[in-house]
């Protein structure tokens, strides 16, 4: 019996995650779960599973679910903030941690899982933009096992090598492999022309046309930073240089991701925009087991497309390939920004285009720190949060 922990329970991943875990009762138990602002949706996640620990965001949170648990007769014990996080990320009983919370805030929980030698599903990609090497370095220091629950890398992880596989390490490109192909549906303004896109509003944007994500997710989808971002986690990952990836439009979103072979081979992922696939490919490996996805319908499938990206169209993709190609610290100012101007945007303070406009002035900006401990990446992420806010300020 696997004890689960799963950061960021109640969203889209949170939710898949115990999808999964239900249909499988006899390999897994539900440790912890965390949300930050859907208590509501974590009680009835409580009544459901009877984890030992939920962590709320604040002490008051974690009093009133507490007072409401035990009304119910449920033992669980609520905890709160990030000290409540790291603590059911790394707590002795736990063999899987799900790093769901979508941001920089889940950086400190994913971090204190490797830390402890936990497997690691990693679906919170910012770990790795962030703190790339710090966090690797983690996993391999501690003995942790890294997985990766993105479509994308986890369809790379499943095109290659065994013994790559079994490892999670090594000298990938010189042994066959010669290039990865990143898929991406292109968002859902794939075909509009370029001039309309400043007026384009948060409710059309979220509204992706083959993925059901959270807000933040669905804008970086509309404007390709997820791409761009996970393009930097596939360099961390796979300890690939930027000109060894290459992002490919893939509007239809059956092909999750490919990898290409020196011998002209090019092996694909393919499946359902579903993410119970990954998660249970995920936690089941290296077996295999239901996650309730029907298989495709080949008969279904009337075309399969491929387009390179335009980076006039996407310049969010553009900026974080560069971020990628210079260092460690413009990755982590990168990131700190677009979690602003997506934010701003959201709450109808700037325009779609000025996301990428506010994210290219911070990245012009820069910052003197270099990193070499946590606290520097922490002091980049707040230096690059506030530049954004100052130039949102000025849209």
């Amino acid at each position: 019996m696997q004890q689960v922990t799963i950061l960021g329970a109640t969203g889209s991943i949170g939710v898949s995650t115990l999808d999964v875990i239900q249909r499988h009762p006899d390999r897994f138990s539900v440790f912890a779960l965390s949300s930050h602002s859907r208590v509501e949706k974590l009680y009835h996640q409580i009544l459901t599973f009877e984890p030992k620990y939920a962590v709320v965001a604040t002490p008051q949170q974690a009093q009133k679910l507490q007072a409401q648990v035990a009304s119910q007769g449920c033992q669980t014990q609520i905890l709160a903030g990030p000290e409540g996080l790291v603590a059911v990320a790394s707590a002795s009983e736990v063999d899987q941690v799900m790093a769901a919370i979508v941001g920089a805030a889940g950086l400190l929980p994913t971090l204190a899982a490797a830390q402890a030698g936990k497997r690691v599903l990693l679906a919170n990609k910012e770990s790795l933009v962030s703190a790339g090497k710090l966090f690797m370095d983690a996993v391999r220091d501690n003995g942790a096992e890294l997985l990766p629950i993105d479509s994308e890398h986890n369809a790379i992880f499943q095109c290659l090598p065994a013994q790559w596989q079994a490892k999670q390490r090594g000298p990938l490109f010189s042994k066959g492999v010669s290039k990865i192909l990143l898929t991406g549906s292109g968002g859902p303004f794939r075909e509009t022309p370029i001039a309309e896109l400043a007026n384009k509003t948060p409710a059309q944007a979220v509204a992706h046309p083959n993925w059901s994500m959270g807000q933040k997710i669905s804008v970086d989808s509309a404007t390709m930073m997820n791409k761009g971002l996970e393009f930097i986690e596939a360099c961390r990952l796979f300890d690939a240089k930027p000109e060894q990836i290459e992002v490919v439009i893939h509007p239809q979103s059956v092909i999750h991701s490919m990898v290409q072979y020196s011998d002209g081979s090019v092996l694909a992922q393919l499946g359902q925009p579903d993410m119970r696939t990954p998660i249970a490919h995920a936690m089941m490996f290296p077996e295999r087991g239901q996650s309730g996805v029907e298989p495709l319908n080949f008969a279904d499938i009337a075309k399969l497309e491929f387009l390179p990206p335009d980076f006039n169209r996407y310049p969010c993709l553009r900026l974080a390939i560069e971020a990628c190609q210079q260092d460690q610290e413009s990755c982590t100012l990168l990131n700190a920004a677009n979690e602003v101007s997506v934010a701003r945007f959201l709450a109808g303070q700037i325009g779609f285009t000025d996301i990428a406009a506010v994210n290219g002035e911070v990245m012009a900006t820069g910052t003197d720190i270099r990193i070499t401990v946590l606290d520097d990446v922490l002091a980049i992420d707040q230096h690059g949060r506030a530049l954004a806010e100052q130039f949102c300020a000025q849209r």
